[in-house]
């Protein structure tokens, strides 16, 4: 059993920022603003009287249920209102659900100084020029070993961890009520005999005394140890070799290991590698000018080169391995990509995991590719992805080694969080006010003596980013995008006397999504007569008010459809007085 929030916070609307007062003095307050209920929007703070550190702030991808919606970020309602007491924001690697929502926030919340390691400032930088207008970010490099005051209250070791991305941090959190253990996102390293190397670093971390430790749970419900990239590797190779024709190879762009991996496959095999897709080749880019990857001279060529040289020396990297529309891979399957035509015989090779949420889309882009021939391998036909998540054993491994009095699972569903907390209990024999489950917006207070989830709840619900727009779609617009989508839509236009508030015409009736008019003359016809009986009703010779007429029409049409049909299209009137 474990200690936790009861109910789940809505995602929208609304939430009082207070449920309570309370003596805040001497307790050390943590709030998750996003990542404990989504897979993305990671983003926490630590608070102590009137200090603030910020770990964190990245995006999540749209939903389902968030029709047009471009990303989803951090609500910071409670930070913008205390900004002058934050003393820095602190990014642990350079993944978008991480650092994505920085162009955004950074001057709602004052522009903190950005502590980050080399590469992961670079990835920010990079992505701050498509927003000219946010402020010039200020950094303060760190790297692991290393140890930075941050503010009266709170002092931050470094310590190296492996991820799929080079440069990802966990740090050792010093604060007046003990050391609070936040390592990142990580996995184990292994060598060519499969044992796992770094494990050091753990037990120092351990040796330090740790009051709480938070531990990423997106691979709690994964049993066993992590794929070797070692062994990936060598799936890769073995299918490169095998590959008659052009290999395209399909990941996420900010795996940098896996890419530079791949390009010196490429060169050992003797094929030239293209790269398709902004994101990818501007991280490798970055990664090459820090000298995190060396590649032999002429291996990368321009995308309009590829007609030069020949299928069988030529290889693709692309992004778009999740079936996102816009990107590489999914515009190369449905025959939109100005360089790329797919032809029989290509070999595919989907190098990474399914995201929860796109199972549809990658199975639309795999078979797009496999209907005009090519040959399309994944992580479950062959060894060509490892994640970088630690699944239960290492994260076991981590637990033991460390050894703390409290337990916070981080990043992940609610059942994620809970398969990790279990783990803890198991292997740490915690009694159940040890291990804390809070979600989004949740207050936990931390003294010397133990943690606790109070009754307090900050605003966390979505803020969305439309085009432009940030925060300004909320459940209203989504309501009726989700009504348009799913029910479709019905235009009256009613022609209407000024002076009689007579029907001058009969009403024209535009469909979108709902039925087909040409169909269901019927079904108009009704609609019509009901409309007329609607507007006869006033008195004769007198003048009906438009918006009153409008409310008329939607509430009893709209009922009236219903009844027919058993759907509710979103009804549109338009009255024009005449």
């Amino acid at each position: 059993m474990m200690v936790q929030k009861k109910t789940s916070p809505k995602k929208f609307g609304k939430k009082p920022v207070r449920a309570g007062s309370r003596s805040t003095k001497g307790v050390l307050r943590y709030v998750p603003l996003g990542g404990f209920e989504e897979i993305g929007r990671n983003m926490m703070f630590l608070e102590y009287e009137d200090e603030i550190i910020i770990i964190d702030a990245g995006i999540q991808f749209p939903e389902e249920e968030t029709p047009g919606i471009d990303y989803i970020i951090p609500n910071t309602s409670y930070l913008e209102s205390k900004k002058e007491n934050i003393k820095a924001l602190i990014i642990t690697h350079g993944h978008y659900d991480h650092i994505g929502a920085i162009p955004y926030l950074l001057d709602k919340i004052g522009n903190p100084v950005i502590y980050a390691t080399r590469l992961t400032k670079e990835i920010i930088l990079k992505r701050q020029e498509d927003f000219p207008l946010s402020p010039k970010p200020v950094f303060q490099m760190v790297a692991g070993g290393e140890t930075k005051q941050i503010s009266k209250n709170f002092a931050i070791t470094f310590f190296d961890v492996v991820h799929n991305i080079p440069d990802g941090v966990g740090m050792i959190i010093r604060t007046p009520i003990g050391n609070v253990v936040h390592p990142g996102e990580f996995k184990f390293d292994y060598d060519h005999d499969g044992k796992p190397r770094g494990l050091e670093i753990w037990e120092q971390v351990g040796k330090e005394g740790v009051h709480t430790l938070m531990l990423d749970s997106t691979g709690a419900e994964v049993p066993g140890y992590a794929l070797s990239e070692r062994i990936v590797e060598k799936e890769l190779e073995k299918l490169f070799k095998a590959a008659k024709g052009r290999i395209l190879v399909g990941t996420f762009a900010s795996l940098v290991d896996r890419v530079s991996e791949i390009v010196k496959i490429a060169e050992k095999i003797g094929r030239k590698v293209a790269i398709s897709g902004f994101s990818m080749k501007s991280n490798l880019d970055i990664a090459q000018r820090l000298g995190y990857v060396k590649f032999q001279k002429g291996t990368i060529i321009p995308l309009d080169e590829i007609h030069k040289h020949k299928d069988d020396k030529l290889l693709i990297l692309c992004t778009g391995a999740q079936g996102e529309s816009n990107a590489s891979l999914m515009r190369i399957a449905t025959g939109e990509h100005k360089q790329i035509k797919i032809k029989p015989g290509d070999s595919v090779a989907l190098s990474s995991s399914v995201v929860p949420g796109n199972e549809r889309s990658v199975q639309n882009l795999k078979d797009n590719l496999a209907r005009q021939g090519a040959l399309v391998y994944h992580h479950k036909m062959l060894d060509i992805h490892s994640s970088g998540h630690a699944p239960q054993e290492e994260l076991k491994t981590v637990m033991k080694l460390i050894k703390p009095r409290f337990f916070l699972p981080i990043h992940g569903y609610y059942f994620m969080r809970w398969r990790n907390a279990r783990l803890a209990q198991e292997e740490l024999n915690l009694k159940p006010e040890q291990t804390i489950l809070p979600d989004n917006g949740v207050v936990v207070e931390m003294t010397k003596e133990k943690v606790e989830v109070t009754d307090e709840q900050l605003p966390a619900y979505y803020v969305m980013v439309d085009g432009l727009g940030v925060g300004d779609v909320g459940e209203v617009v989504l309501r009726d995008r989700r009504t348009l989508a799913q029910e479709g839509m019905l235009v009256i236009i009613t022609t209407i006397s000024k002076q009689s508030g007579r029907i001058l015409k009969n009403p024209d009736i535009i469909s979108r999504g709902f039925i087909y008019l040409k169909e269901n003359q019927d079904l108009l016809d009704d609609i019509r007569r009901k409309i007329r009986g609607i507007l006869g009703k006033s008195p004769k010779g007198q003048s009906i008010d438009a918006d009153y007429a409008k409310t008329l029409i939607r509430d009893q049409i709209g009922q009236f459809l219903y009844n027919k049909t058993q759907r509710r299209p979103m009804v549109l009137p338009v009255i024009i007085e005449v």
